[in-house]
């Protein structure tokens, strides 16, 4: 638990380091390229599908009924949009992510280890491809999960549940792998993510908690639709801060535990055959003279 939250603290302290502030620009200016762009071409499409397919289920329209009997009339208005936004949160969450991983993560690992772990030894033990991989089969069974889990978030708790450990579990497959990809080996990786995995997961729900807070600005722009040329670049922007301190707090906690693995090693190992001391006797000099026959 101490390793968790000292990782935690240098991972905040990290945060400020203008380095990482400038790495997270590069996320921030291709998710607003491509969420302006997807906007300009295929907004108006979408909030008219969206209504359209909203205006076939009689149980929508007896909600904006109450919702014209409550006076919120004006709600009407925003109701596809939202819904739009909705849709596509865990698309720009997911995309956010994978660009952290890719064009940060690496160098921010690599400043953790330049910083704190300099004599640690590079055994390169993830690959480009394979680390590739891991993230896309991760990804994979999270889009899944998702997609299996949201009948279930029309039950109050288990909306602020079962989104954040998902992102949770997935954040913490796709962190974890590439803080140890440079340093550690594959046997090494794998013991460090069997006997952390707890802690990992941990770490994993709280990023996914702490990635829940851009989704209310992200919501604001719909509300707001005045506001949203402003509100969803900063949106993009936080979540970009978030995956990137998430990453941060992995690479110190994963180093960390890597660093102490091999100290144990080193420890446990057996040392090899002391060598004879002129004072002691020989096997042959303890040993009686023959008799002769």
């Amino acid at each position: 638990m101490s390793l968790l939250f000292d990782s935690f603290w240098r991972a905040v302290a990290y945060c400020m380091h203008p380095r990482v502030i400038g790495l997270s620009f590069l996320p921030l200016v291709l998710m607003v390229a491509l969420s302006f762009g997807l906007g300009y071409f295929f907004w108006d499409s979408a909030v008219q599908g969206v209504s359209d397919w909203l205006q076939a289920y009689a149980l929508v329209q007896s909600f904006l009924g109450w919702l014209d009997g409550m006076g919120l009339a004006s709600l009407r208005a925003v109701f596809a949009p939202l819904v739009v936004l909705v849709l596509a949160t865990p698309v720009i969450v997911l995309l956010c992510l994978l660009l952290v991983a890719f064009a940060m993560t690496p160098a921010m690992v690599d400043l953790v280890g330049q910083r704190r772990f300099a004599q640690l030894e590079k055994k390169r033990g993830g690959s480009f491809l394979l680390a590739l991989g891991w993230s896309l089969g991760a990804t994979v069974v999270a889009l899944v999960a998702l997609l299996l889990s949201m009948p279930l978030w029309l039950i109050p708790p288990l909306v602020l549940i079962l989104p954040p450990l998902i992102w949770g579990w997935l954040t913490y497959r796709v962190f974890a792998f590439d803080a140890l990809a440079l340093h550690a080996s594959g046997p090494e990786r794998k013991e460090i993510l069997k006997q952390h995995r707890g802690a990992l997961l941990l770490m994993g729900v709280i990023s996914g908690y702490l990635g829940a807070a851009p989704s209310l600005l992200w919501a604001s722009g719909a509300m707001l639709v005045a506001l949203a040329p402003l509100l969803v670049p900063v949106a993009i922007w936080i979540y970009t801060l978030v995956f990137a301190f998430s990453s941060l707090w992995f690479a110190h906690f994963c180093l960390s535990a890597l660093n102490q693995l091999r100290l144990q090693a080193s420890t446990l190992a057996p040392s090899g055959p002391a060598a004879p001391t002129l004072d002691a006797p020989t096997v042959s000099e303890r040993l009686p003279p023959p008799t002769s026959l």
